[in-house]
């Protein structure tokens, strides 16, 4: 079979399978080839599941002969972050604590997907509990970023196993949690396009929390059309979710159709650009004249908004009274067998005062109210996704030192979170050394649609969104 499908999106794939071109039993044997031949070196899954994608493409080609087609997803091999969970696997959340925890039914979105007629091809790496940008893992072994085969280069996280998974071929798309980057920062790293959504648009019943009141779960995919393929399929209410919202993602597919002329971007002048790399800001700034030619309005702005956001960032750290909230028992019988650096993190939310949260909370809603005000006129912005592109492991994890990244990795993406706005993030373009840039795009809540409109119109007018890393290094 053609090695190129494993790295075509769903747009491509689908009508394919629909016409009975391609077989999603073909396919799955594909991807299962593929995970059997890289993943070793990449260690981007940490439960590949090949009897049950097996069944699932027999399922899926079965149905689809008898003439029923369930729609893009049917027949459609992806892979899922491992503290989503799956009915009859274990949800590990990355730590060897639960290497043991079989769920015992399905997440909504896992769900969802294998009602849309999906393939799960695994479980995917992450940080530990979710709690880091970086990507890094010493329980179960950090992923490898594919496009890095000289030196090993961070993936990204928390999300980093469905990162370098679809980055490197060993799924057509994945999903991934996103607290406060953890699908865009992946995304940014590994040249894919990741989707923040709207807070309560997708439910989170069924995915081991980080901070319930940040979680979003997102899609990361080859495209941005891919993105909303996912997002008609997973968002919407569920009962046993109070905080999802009642609205319907049914049409997004549809309403991203269509031009960008006369949308509104601005580059905010604060906040997104300190210590930025100099070839990272080169190609987001370059995107400006991507978005003018197709008759977009892009300008800079100052926004006051920011510089209150970085101060409020000084103040108590809420996820991490949450993530205590949620691992106290775990972490105070267990410390020990916590990878440390994320233990440090959870830690922190110990000796955080009751009213000092509270008061944060309220500070927060605070900005997110400002934060409308602010960009009443302005309809999308645009800043680097992360400030650098992805630094070479060693340098930050060697000899059982790690020196701290992990807040410069989340300063650009954790904004979009605290202010409860949506995101994506695709590639711009590439360094000298051809690791990925991410520009991030950040609109207003609810907007996915236009959002992914503007993301794919700048797909369509380059290239970026097309290059495959060569991955002949890890065999």
């Amino acid at each position: 079979m053609d090695e190129t499908l494993a790295f075509a999106p769903i747009t491509d794939l689908a009508p394919l399978i629909r016409r009975r071109q391609l077989s999603p039993i073909e396919l799955t044997e594909l991807f299962l080839e593929r995970i059997e031949q890289y993943d070793p070196a990449l260690n981007a899954y940490i439960t590949p599941t090949a009897d049950l994608a097996r069944a699932h493409a027999r399922a899926a080609e079965t149905q689809i002969a008898a003439g029923t087609y369930l729609g893009p997803l049917h027949g459609i091999p992806v892979a899922v972050k491992d503290l989503i969970d799956i009915a009859g696997l274990p949800t590990t959340g990355g730590s060897t604590l639960l290497r043991d925890n079989i769920a015992s039914k399905d997440a909504t979105v896992a769900r969802r997907l294998f009602a849309a007629g999906a393939i799960l091809l695994g479980k995917t790496h992450l940080v530990e509990f979710a709690f880091g940008g970086t990507g890094v893992n010493h329980h179960y072994g950090t992923p490898v970023n594919p496009w890095s085969p000289d030196v090993s280069c961070l993936p990204g996280g928390s999300s980093s196993g469905s990162g370098v998974a679809v980055a490197a071929g060993l799924a057509t798309a994945a999903l991934g949690s996103d607290t406060g980057g953890s699908v865009r920062i992946p995304s940014a790293f590994n040249g894919l396009v990741g989707l923040k959504p709207t807070f309560g648009l997708w439910p989170a019943t069924g995915v081991m929390p980080l901070d319930p009141t940040l979680d979003s779960v997102g899609p990361l995919c080859h495209s941005a059309e891919d993105c909303a393929i996912l997002h008609q399929a997973l968002a919407g209410p569920d009962p046993d979710a109070p905080e999802t919202h009642a609205q319907s993602c049914r049409s997004i597919v549809e309403e991203m159709a269509g031009d960008i002329a006369g949308l509104r971007l601005c580059f905010p002048r604060e906040y997104f650009w300190a210590d930025v790399d100099e070839e990272v800001e080169a190609a987001v700034r370059a995107s400006a004249q991507v978005f003018a030619d197709l008759n977009a309005h892009v300008d800079e702005i100052s926004l006051e908004i920011f510089d209150q956001l970085a101060e409020f960032r000084t103040g108590p750290n809420t996820t991490a009274v949450e993530a205590y909230r949620y691992h106290r028992a775990r972490i105070e019988a267990h410390l020990d067998q916590f990878d440390p650096i994320v233990s440090e993190r959870i830690l922190d939310g110990r000796d955080i005062a009751a009213i000092d949260y509270a008061q944060q909370l309220v500070e927060r809603d605070l900005l997110r109210r400002k934060a409308r005000a602010d960009l009443d006129n302005v309809d999308f912005l645009i800043t680097p996704t992360t400030p650098f592109t992805a630094p070479v492991l060693e340098e930050i994890d060697r000899d059982g030192v790690y020196f701290p990244v992990n807040g410069l990795c989340l300063r650009n993406t954790i904004a979009v979170n605290l202010l409860d706005l949506c995101a994506v993030s695709l590639p711009c373009g590439f360094t000298r050394d051809g690791l990925p840039i991410g520009l991030q795009l950040i609109g207003h809540p609810h907007d996915e649609a236009r959002l992914l409109r503007l993301a794919r119109a700048f797909e369509q007018a380059t290239d970026f969104s097309r290059q495959t890393p060569d991955l002949d290094a890890f065999v």
